[in-house]
């Protein structure tokens, strides 16, 4: 009967699955202009949008692994970060390269969105700065830069030893450097040549005068056989080509950044159609409990308890594995704490690649991963701290060794396991938010889309309930902390 069940269920994934594999899945990356053209190609093709997955390594990873179909990128990013290729590299070479992984890019969008470097208009025109190679006279600026730029080949190393730059720039998201340059707290910062925001900061692009960026005509690059796999879908997307100039690109932009719309409304320039209404940026309430919270709150809530549960299961049985194989010990704090300190975007992209898929599985994965740490440790200095008295009378009743742990001492660690599962899943509730960066939900799309917009609303109303939800969760887990003490005392009165 277990196992008709277990074919019943495993059944209905496989039609899940089958009937997802029908669908031409298209990635955005974490950047406002990515996000927009995301939407004009999924509302082209008809194809499902997995937004905001996060920078070039995580999208790129997706693709790969078959997790996505297709997403936007631009020659120059090709070139030099993900083939090591010259930056004059025309399409048919980048193509020659990219079919080893079984990729390809093509229909040019017909806009070249290069990178460059900007200050602020009146600071610029003080220092008599209008060319990267005047920064290098200046070495008392500040740079923030975007943490991709930073560790690009085609970005800062390459930028810096390119024209002998000596400053030494700090990592800060896109979104956010707009207003850092602004109320003057840096004074450099990167963009993107199609940015709606310069105008409008009224900053100066700072000319490469050593023609050190290549070009970023931005391209789809897809899986080879997307076109045979969906052949309506690619001849729809076969339309947009050279059907996007700068221009109408910073219009988009400023639609999304500047004017309030939405990322589907902005896209709606080229596609037509109106798009699902925007968000009030000024109403905070109807932001916050708008039409996706309830969706974005069921998903954080599935993410948070599976991830918890799964660690529940593993990490109490390592902590008592720790606790009583002292040889064991080292290692497995050891291993569970070095987990703890992998940067979480990374883990996400080694889980993609490993699982093959975007979403809820490596979402889940990490977050299980992440929440042993405190469950183990607690577990292992629980059962490390009851005293020898008690061991022993446990012994003297006659008890065997398993019962002895799961009815004496289990029950005497409990209240600090429980303390270790409250840590563990406080830090879920929060470390769930970076989850929306690869396409699993929750409150982080709300965050993801407030970054990239700049917009302190949306991602307000992001970080609000995820703080709301984790002050929930530690009340419960300390009401639970006091009853399961009186109930200890209790029983040791009688």
């Amino acid at each position: 009967m277990k196992w008709r069940r277990y074919g019943a269920l495993f059944l209905v994934l496989a039609a899940c699955s089958v009937h997802a594999e029908d669908r031409l899945r298209i990635g955005s990356k974490r950047f406002t202009e990515s996000y927009i053209l995301g939407e004009i190609f999924a509302r082209v093709s008809g194809g499902e949008h997995k937004p905001g997955l996060g920078n070039t390594g995580i999208v790129l990873a997706a693709l790969k692994a078959g997790a996505i179909d297709v997403y936007p990128e631009y020659t120059g990013t090709i070139a030099a970060e993900i083939l090591r290729l010259a930056p004059t590299a025309t399409l048919e070479q980048l193509n020659r390269a990219l079919a080893a992984d079984g990729l390809a890019a093509g229909v040019p969008l017909g806009f070249n969105d290069s990178y460059a470097l900007a200050m602020g208009e009146e600071r610029a025109q003080r220092l008599g700065i209008r060319r990267l190679s005047d920064l290098t006279g200046h070495a008392e600026l500040k740079l923030a830069l975007s943490q991709e730029f930073l560790g690009r080949a085609d970005g800062w190393p390459g930028l810096q030893r390119a024209y002998g730059l000596p400053q030494a720039p700090l990592g800060l998201d896109h979104g956010l450097a707009y207003g850092a340059i602004a109320t003057g707290r840096i004074d450099v910062m990167d963009v993107y040549s199609t940015d709606a925001k310069i105008e409008r900061y009224r900053l100066r692009v700072l000319e490469d005068d050593r023609h050190f960026f290549p070009r970023y005509d931005a391209v789809l690059l897809y899986r080879r056989d997307v076109p045979q796999r969906f052949a309506r879908e690619w001849r729809a997307l076969q339309t947009l080509e050279g059907r996007i100039d700068e221009r109408l690109m910073i219009r988009m932009n400023a639609a999304a950044e500047l004017e309030g719309k939405s990322f589907a409304e902005a896209a709606a320039l080229v596609t037509g159609g109106a798009g699902p209404a925007s968000k009030n940026r000024r109403a905070f309430w109807s932001t916050l409990f708008g039409a996706d919270f309830w969706r974005l709150t069921r998903e954080h809530l599935i993410l948070v308890a599976v991830s918890l549960a799964g660690a529940i299961a593993a990490g109490i049985p390592l902590g008592i594995a720790a606790a009583k194989l002292p040889r064991a010990a080292q290692a497995i704090l050891g291993v569970v704490g070095v987990i703890q300190t992998i940067p979480s975007l990374a883990l996400f992209a080694f889980l993609i690649a490993l699982v093959g898929t975007i979403g809820a599985v490596p979402a889940l994965l990490a977050l299980f991963l992440y929440a042993l740490l405190p469950i183990v440790r607690n577990t292992h200095a629980g059962l490390s701290g009851i005293s020898r008295g008690m061991r022993q009378a446990a012994m003297a009743l006659g008890l065997r060794a398993r019962a002895r742990v799961w009815l004496v001492e289990l029950p005497l660690a409990a209240p600090s396991i429980l303390a270790g599962i409250k840590t563990s899943a406080v830090i879920n509730v929060g470390t769930a938010t970076i989850a929306a960066f690869i396409g699993a939900g929750g409150y982080g799309e709300r965050i993801a889309a407030g970054l990239a917009l700049n917009d302190n609303v949306t991602l307000l109303a992001g970080a609000i309930p995820a703080a709301g939800l984790a002050l929930i969760v530690q009340v419960t887990f300390e009401f639970a902390e006091r009853r399961l003490t009186w109930i200890g005392r209790a029983r040791s009165a009688s």
